[in-house]
């Protein structure tokens, strides 16, 4: 969305940088900067650096960085004009009348208050007749009537229009319920109808507060319909960025964090006092649902279904959860299908022992190898130790690597010398991999060059290269910007940095800041790549090094402009050919 510049300008100088990530990160200063460990990926020694003067962060970890409002953007999980209004608040300045974005915010403001209403409408459907069926399921699952109202469980009633009518009263437009995702519009006659009908409803809610979506549980049994079925993709919600409870879940002082499959599993768990289970929406376990469960915590219980759907769930789940730094524990139901079950059965005093049972992740994968093999065939004994050895070779530390290479070699029956002999092979094999992979990169430098982001790619690495050495050099001497004035942002071969020298030219132009920290319009891969610039690029500023580069630049772009002619000369020579011939 834009602004204007010089409320950008205002809004970066009213909120240094310092302030905004001191209150989610404890920094500590080492020289000119600040460092502290990274709220966007897991750690224990700081990589997270603040730099007050220029007013970016930048992790060499992740590699993440960018200023301000991009920061609040991460952090928080908000669109730019979001972040914007919020540090607008926090500084006490008023957003100006951007009507692109007021429109847009005001479009999500409806949403969001629509999806309230329709949890109200839901809750009250089942206390109403309709809902009686409804709330006999509820009761009969055990979820008493607190558990309703903390939750705001409802019911979408057997109707086609229902919601829609409700909604309508409330002076919701056609438009507005069909951007919510909460309705479907017939192709035949335009009509509006429910999405969700004779189904148990249980509203998804942010780590903020607001109603953004649903999940409906089926209330017959229709082999041909859905078990659960959950809101659309809309403006506010995304299912993939979003935990169900987690809004509850994050004021848990246990600890820790319970993921499971299903609401119902969740709802159980905090009904017997775990009050720190989640469960997906419906999909696996994704990068950025791990991310979110990292910023509550630095532990997490997997518990899914014991079913085989369950278990290779978990096994995904495991290294996802382990690239956002989480120690990650499993546990494994026993006389029971799913948490909701056993507590029923067993009660929490027998579930908490089976959760302080609970093995942590090498112990579970090397449960989960032996059940794949019968130890008493020496051919299986043998696939058995292979696999294991390459599992426990993955282990950094020595000390691991002999505690679980004991007891497999005591599961297996071998000693212990011919264990430690195979982990040892098994730990070179993957030394030698990884060093040939490095020789690859190392031999491949035009690959090495290309960015980290997968989503930005550079078509010419040597002009690319050049164009990021104006960009740092640039940004550290905003006065040299009066040095390229023949260099026009079209020239660049990388679209991302052709924009970004383009806006900060512009803003040269007319006088204002030139940083990282007033870019706008980029996402956050691009911001992240654009930090990491600043940070790579630390020669000294030079006027000959920005004029060498400069010519770098025109010279691949008039190449590449003489290639596009001789392709399109060709190609119209080709035409007339096959025209002579009568094709």
């Amino acid at each position: 969305m834009a602004f204007p510049p010089a409320f950008i300008d205002e809004l970066v100088a009213r909120n240094p940088i310092e302030d905004v990530v001191g209150q989610y990160v404890n920094l500590k200063r080492s020289g000119g900067n600040l460092f502290g460990l990274c709220p966007f990926h897991g750690e224990k020694t700081a990589s997270f650096s603040v730099a007050p003067d220029k007013g970016i962060y930048y992790c060499f970890g992740c590699h993440k960085g960018g200023g301000v409002i991009n920061f609040q953007m991460e952090v928080e999980g908000l669109s730019y004009p979001d972040a914007v209004r919020a540090l607008a608040k926090r500084c006490g300045m008023t957003v100006p009348e951007d009507e692109q974005y007021q429109s847009r915010y005001r479009q999500q403001e409806r949403l969001w208050a629509l999806h309230k209403e329709a949890a109200r409408f839901f809750h009250s459907q089942l206390y109403a007749p309709v809902g009686q069926a409804a709330l006999n399921y509820a009761l009969g699952r055990g979820m008493p009537k607190s558990t309703l109202t903390t939750f705001g469980i409802g019911y979408a009633p057997d109707s086609w229009d229902s919601m829609v009518k409700a909604m309508r009263a409330k002076g919701y437009t056609d438009q507005e319920l069909i951007d919510s995702g909460l309705v479907t519009k017939s192709q035949k006659n335009g009509n509006l109808f429910d999405r969700f009908r004779d189904r148990l409803m249980f509203p998804i809610i942010d780590v903020r507060g607001n109603v953004i979506g649903f999940g409906g549980r089926i209330m017959k049994n229709d082999k041909d319909a859905a078990k659960y079925l959950n809101s659309p993709e809309t403006m506010i919600f995304n299912k993939r960025k979003n935990l169900f409870a987690l809004n509850l879940a994050k004021k848990s002082k246990l600890g820790y964090l319970i993921l499971v499959e299903g609401y119902m599993d969740a709802i159980a768990l905090h009904q017997y006092g775990f009050d720190c289970a989640v469960a997906s929406l419906g999909t696996a376990l994704t990068e950025d649902g791990a991310t979110l469960l990292s910023k509550y915590t630095d532990q997490v219980v997997l518990i899914y279904d014991g079913d085989t759907a369950g278990q290779n769930a978990t096994k995904r789940a495991i290294p996802i959860l382990e690239k956002a730094g989480l120690q990650v524990k499993v546990l494994q139901m026993r006389d029971a299908k799913d948490p909701d079950e056993f507590l029923k059965k067993f009660g929490a005093d027998k579930f908490k022992v089976l959760l302080e049972e609970s093995s942590n992740r090498v112990e579970y994968q090397l449960n989960a190898i032996r059940k794949k093999y019968d130890l008493r065939e020496d051919d299986q004994k043998v696939k058995f130790l292979h696999e294991c050895a390459d599992l426990i070779s993955t282990l950094g530390s020595p000390v691991q690597r002999e505690v679980y290479g004991g007891r497999v070699a005591e599961a297996a029956k071998i000693s212990m010398d011919a264990m430690k002999l195979e982990i040892s092979r098994a730990w070179k094999r993957r030394q030698y991999q990884q060093k040939k992979k490095q020789e690859a990169i190392d031999l491949a430098p035009a690959k090495a060059l290309q960015p980290k982001s997968r989503t930005i790619r550079y078509d010419n690495v040597k002009s690319a290269m050049a164009e990021e050495c104006v960009i740092a050099q640039i940004l550290r001497q905003p006065a040299l910007l009066d040095q390229t004035k023949n260099l026009q942002a079209e020239a660049f071969s990388s679209e991302l940095l052709g924009r970004v020298y383009g806006q900060l030219k512009n803003r040269h132009d007319q006088g204002m800041d030139v940083s990282v920290a007033v870019l706008s319009d980029l996402s956050g891969e691009e911001m992240s790549h654009i930090t990491a610039i600043t940070q790579r690029q630390q020669e000294t500023v030079s006027e000959k090094a920005l004029s060498d580069c400069v010519r770098t630049i025109l010279a691949e772009h008039q190449a590449s402009s003489v290639s596009s002619e001789d392709d399109l000369l060709a190609l119209q020579n080709k035409l007339r050919e096959r025209k002579g011939l009568g094709v």
